[in-house]
């Protein structure tokens, strides 16, 4: 394959910002074709990004480094924007609408595949930091995966779309939080309490002071925006915003992807939430595809293929399925279908991404556990759609 070839070469070897189209191309239509075939195959387009990466990755093809300091920082800003744009499909008003429900569903979502997935991380000999980074990307639920696949099955209006979609909003919340707290321990090589609090303290009140005061200084701002008359003004200060709550997060201590998060949070429909949300798609669509197959890329498949990293990547999978599906019962008052709500619970998607990515970048992770944490996410997201088609279908009334 003469055009493959010269390609690879290019990227390798050729002049920097030449490479870098090169490297860009190949990305856009690596991650095109195989999210489009994903989609076919009634999967997540995400899966397909992913694969895309791991074949331009440095265990194929090897075009795609995402050690790169311009790979890197395009992958960082692909976050924010993914971060964001979770946030502002984040509705307050419908979380505490069902917010004991989904409240307890969360909580439990994210205490027992954590305890579970550290303890069976330690058990199988992964040291305590490493372990805990295993434990925390079983925490978070993708709630764009749940929310695709419950409105494909028309269930997303129903209440325990409702549950769903608002545990998993509490549950990146959480889990945020929680990356927060590992990221701080993983720098500074400590698990002490007091070190942890202060982190923990921190991602919390920076989301509750994003909460009170970001929502009165986006109205002002919205206000403001509405005078121009420049096209794509309100999604570009938006971003704007994002990027700035952001940066504030990490000097606050805490993470940039909470005040990524908290930015869309605080943008509701009283600021044309939905127009913002289209008018940044056209940034979203370039910069998460990169994120996506640099998480792909940095997959060493050598490091997977070993008893050990497949053992621990089995391992994080029950662990992952078992005890998202325990949290849709620990509601036990809720008279809605306990299982449909568990199940909907297990995919981690893009969220548990930013886990897996975050613990190789610290180096909390090697090559073969990034590879188990890995293979975790996109098992426990390849599962949940037919088992969602076939629960609701075996549970939907006759005639």
């Amino acid at each position: 394959m003469p055009v493959l070839r010269a390609v690879t070469e290019l990227a390798s070897g050729g002049p920097g910002v030449a490479r870098l189209f090169v490297v860009i191309a190949a990305v856009f239509v690596a991650a095109k074709v195989f999210g489009e075939v994903a989609i076919r195959l009634r999967q997540p387009a995400v899966l397909g990004e992913i694969i895309a990466g791991v074949l331009l990755g440095r265990s194929l093809l090897g075009l795609v480094d995402p050690a790169d300091p311009v790979i890197a920082a395009m992958a960082q800003i692909g976050v924010v924007v993914l971060l964001f744009t979770t946030g502002l499909h984040a509705d307050l008003k419908s979380l505490v609408a069902v917010g004991g429900v989904a409240t307890t569903v969360a909580v439990a979502g994210v205490v027992l595949p954590f305890v579970a997935g550290y303890g069976a991380a330690v058990l199988l000999g992964v040291g305590p930091l490493p372990a805990l980074v295993c434990g925390a990307a079983l925490c978070a639920t993708s709630v764009g995966i749940s929310a695709r696949v419950l409105g494909d099955l028309g269930r997303l209006d129903s209440t325990e779309g409702r549950v769903v979609l608002g545990a998993a909003v509490i549950d990146d919340v959480i889990g945020l939080i929680i990356l927060s707290i590992v990221a701080a321990a993983v720098v500074g090589g400590t698990m002490a309490p007091a070190a942890m609090g202060r982190v923990a303290g921190a991602a919390i009140g920076f989301i509750v002071l994003a909460v009170v005061l970001g929502g009165p200084l986006a109205t002002v701002g919205y206000k403001l925006v509405r005078r121009l008359q420049s096209t794509g003004a309100l999604g570009l200060l938006a971003l704007a915003f994002a990027f700035v709550l952001a940066a504030v997060a990490e000097w606050v201590g805490s993470a940039m992807i909470i005040g990524a998060f908290a930015a869309g949070l605080v943008l509701d429909d009283r600021h044309d939430r939905e127009e913002i949300a289209r008018a940044t798609a056209s940034v979203g669509d370039f910069f998460v595809p990169i994120f996506f197959a640099s998480v792909g890329a940095a997959v060493d498949l050598r490091a997977l293929a070993t008893g050990r990293s497949l053992g621990i990547g089995a391992a994080l999978v029950g662990c992952g399925i078992v005890g998202k599906i325990a949290a849709g019962y620990a509601p036990f008052w809720f008279r809605g279908n306990k299982l449909l709500v568990g199940i909907a619970m297990v995919p981690r998607g893009e969220v548990g991404l930013v886990f897996a990515q975050m613990g190789l970048a610290s180096g909390a992770l090697d090559g073969g556990l990034f590879g188990a944490v890995m293979l975790m996410v996109l098992v426990t997201t390849l599962v949940t759609p037919p088992a969602l088609s076939a629960l609701v279908k075996r549970t939907a009334p006759v005639g």
